[in-house]
């Protein structure tokens, strides 16, 4: 028998899933519709070259490739010592910040000079399923392209502030960091610049397997003993400090030039905001590393004392844009990772009573003449009702049952002597009260479904 279940890593969203989701993302997106943020929609496919070199080696290793098709694929096969990159030029979105960045690219005369857009769409990564962790997932992006002020780091702090304090989230904090920083410590503990980014990789794993397993995987990717502790060591700087402390502490430790101007970056940053939504949330953390080679300045992470794990992160990523066009575009983004925002929501309990499917369900009695159940169904549902229709003429007692397992707060009894009277017989399922109605009764009170 073939298996039913999909793709591990993947899920099906039934109807109280997919009620959820909404909830949260229409949430989300009136927030950035308050910010100014402009919708964006993009491919799922994007071209290869697009993606690759984008997310440094391992996230190359995380790419979808999509095989060509038909007789392209067959001659790609046929060739001596065929290779993956001969296989496939097309791969499955990755994230929502590469192919923005192409946009931005391609269509940058249409778009306003500093372009604030929002995109809530799937993505997908060869990754290993866990917990809070798929294939294949929806990101919710803001990004403001166009300018190197600090007031777009705090437009998209903030928006992402209040997206997590309307949800109901109170135990979490924004890491915050600057990559200038990060390259300062590793040039003050000693190591060459082209072990930059194996060193980012295993500190972006900080928080998953402390410092001893950072400290322990740096030495394995070949950094001497010495250095590897040197530089963790400024990543632990300072702990149980508060920022301006924190701020202090790195300006004693990095004398360089670059590294002072990445924490007046952070210090004006904070100032910034410190009458703004995000202002209790922010934490300067200089662990904080964030594995995707095309950050540039300050980078963030949404931090959860309930949650191991991200709950979101971004940055900016000054140089993405200039990939595609030649020309330099600053630019800054966050990324809310809903399914573990989804997640933990669930497991916490912060998902409100949320409106069912319909508000009454129309239960049409054994031999009553179903064409005017229909209109009435209808003018009901253009008089603002949501109704459900029960499509059989079974017994009541199955119908009600029906209606009690899809929780409708109402059944309408529809006999032949209600039709011929134009009164109905209205049932409030929790209380068991029932009252007749005519169809201005009906509307009157189900347009706003009070309960009894």
């Amino acid at each position: 028998m073939v298996s039913t279940k999909p793709p591990s890593g993947m899920r099906d969203y039934l109807p109280e899933v997919v009620r959820k989701r909404r909830y949260v993302m229409e949430k989300a997106e009136r927030i950035f519709q308050r910010y100014g943020f402009l919708p964006l929609e993009t491919p799922t496919m994007e071209n290869l070259t697009t993606l690759l070199g984008k997310y440094g080696a391992e996230g190359d290793q995380l790419l979808y490739r999509i095989l060509h098709r038909g007789d392209k694929l067959n001659r790609a096969l046929a060739q001596d010592g065929v290779q993956q990159a001969d296989l496939a030029e097309l791969g499955l979105r990755y994230d929502l910040t590469v192919p923005l960045a192409r946009v931005v690219a391609q269509y940058g005369h249409q778009l306003p000079r500093f372009f604030k857009r929002y995109q809530i769409q799937p993505v997908w990564r060869a990754d290993r399923p866990a917990k809070g962790r798929f294939r294949e997932f929806y990101q919710c992006d803001v990004d403001v392209t166009g300018t190197q002020s600090l007031v777009a780091e705090a437009e998209v702090l903030n928006a992402i502030s209040d997206v997590l304090q309307d949800l109901g989230f109170r135990n979490c904090t924004i890491a915050i960091n600057h990559r200038v920083l990060l390259r300062s410590m590793i040039e003050v503990a000693g190591l060459a610049p082209d072990q930059e980014e194996t060193a980012l990789v295993a500190i972006d794993k900080l928080d998953k397997i402390g410092v001893d397993g950072v400290q322990d995987e740096l030495v394995e990717r070949g950094i001497p003993a010495t250095a590897a502790r040197h530089l963790l060591d400024c990543t632990v700087v300072s702990e149980g400090s508060d920022n301006a402390q924190r701020l202090k502490a790195l300006r004693d430790l990095l004398p360089l030039t670059s590294a002072q101007q990445a924490l007046d970056d952070l210090d004006n940053l904070f100032c910034l905001t410190a009458e703004a939504p995000s202002a209790p949330l922010l934490q300067l953390t200089p662990g904080l590393a964030r594995g995707l080679s095309y950050y540039t300045g300050p980078i963030f992470e949404i931090v959860s004392s309930d949650f191991s794990g991200s709950l979101g992160g971004g940055g900016r990523y000054d140089n993405l844009v200039g990939m595609f066009s030649g020309k330099q575009v600053p630019a800054v983004g966050f990324s809310l990772g809903l399914e573990r925002i989804l997640l933990l929501m669930d497991e916490k309990g912060l998902f409100p009573a949320l409106p069912m499917s319909a508000e009454v369900m129309i239960c049409p009695l054994p031999e009553t003449p179903l064409a005017p159940v229909v209109g009435l169904a209808s003018r009901l549902r253009q008089g603002g009702v949501r109704v459900e229709l029960y499509p059989e003429q079974s017994k009541l007692g199955r119908q009600l049952a029906t209606v009690d397992d899809l929780q409708i707060p109402y059944a309408l009894i529809i006999g032949s002597d209600e039709l011929a009277q134009q009164k109905y017989t209205l049932k409030h399922l929790a209380s068991g009260m029932q009252q007749q109605l005519d169809e201005t009764g009906l509307l009157d009170l189900l347009s706003g479904s009070p309960t009894p």
